[in-house]
Parts: structure tokens; sequence; C-alpha cells
């Protein structure tokens, strides 16, 4: 979206480039360059809801769009249908901001293991008492089993 909005304010204040038209999906926050750059107009295309469907009327208004057609278009486009009923759950998750303590999306946790069992450290989070312990040993001051206990207690107490 930074790059979108950059885009357009060097575009309105380039002499060289002065384009008619820049279209731009899923950026309904690009619409508030029109409150502050005088060549913009935001306009968007008339749709229809019927039926849970949406019908795009081929008609241009002016305004901005208040709603994301995105998964409608995808449909229209020909994704495959679960494709479509993963990104309508995903955009309500998203919509709702139900995300975990971590901030990983709780319905995106089931899907993608790897991604929502990586711990994400707290910046404020105070350090683990075994870290601290790690740094105060010296090594070479144990002998291989000392250091093997060691290693087992630490691994105990961080589980």
């Amino acid at each position: 979206m930074s790059i979108a909005w950059a885009v357009t304010e060097f575009l309105h204040n380039c002499s060289r480039a002065r384009p008619r038209t820049l279209f731009a999906t899923h950026y309904h926050e690009l619409t508030e360059l029109e409150l502050i750059l005088e060549r913009v107009k935001n306009y968007n295309f008339a749709v229809k809801e019927w039926k849970g469907e949406v019908v795009f009327l081929r008609k241009i208004l002016p305004g901005g769009c208040d709603h994301s057609y995105g998964i409608q278009v995808a449909r229209l486009a020909g994704l495959p249908p679960e494709v479509i009923q993963r990104a309508k759950e995903v955009l309500a998750n998203l919509e709702e901001n139900e995300l975990t303590p971590n901030r990983i999306s709780k319905k995106a946790k089931g899907r993608h293991s790897a991604v929502a069992s990586a711990r994400q450290l707290n910046l404020f989070e105070p350090e683990h008492p075994v870290i601290e312990e790690i740094r105060k040993i010296d090594p070479a001051s144990l002998t291989p089993l000392e250091a093997l206990n060691k290693i087992d207690e630490w691994k105990k107490r961080i589980e």
C-alpha cells in the first residue's frame, strides 16, 4: 500500500508523467489521496449484490469503493472453489482480527503448522533464567558429564 501511495504521489507531482488513469484494487486508503492531491479523482465500478453473488454493472461511478470484491473477481476468473472458500475464511478472520497472542491467524494456524508453531519473542519479555545461566557458565570448567547433566536440566526447565 505504501508503494502504491508513493507512486501515486510521484505520478501526480511529476511534470513528465501525467497519466490519465491509475488502477488500484484493495487499497481503500488510497481514496484519501483525492483529499490532498488536486488532480486525483476516485472512481469505482458499480456493483449489485444479488443472491449471494456480485454482478459488475459495467458502469463507472465517481467516488471510492468501501468494499473489496477481490474474492468475487477471483471466482469469476476461475479459481478453484476450495481456494475461494479458503479465501472467504481468511477474509472473515482478517475482518474479525482474530489472532493468537503471537499475532498468528487462528484460522491459518491449523493450516500452516510451521508458521503457527514459531514463537515470536516479545521485545519486552524478560529472558528465560536458563539463558542467564548459560551466559555465566564457563564450559571449559565442566567435565563432559557435568555439561550433559546441565543441558538435560536446562532442557527440562525450558519445556
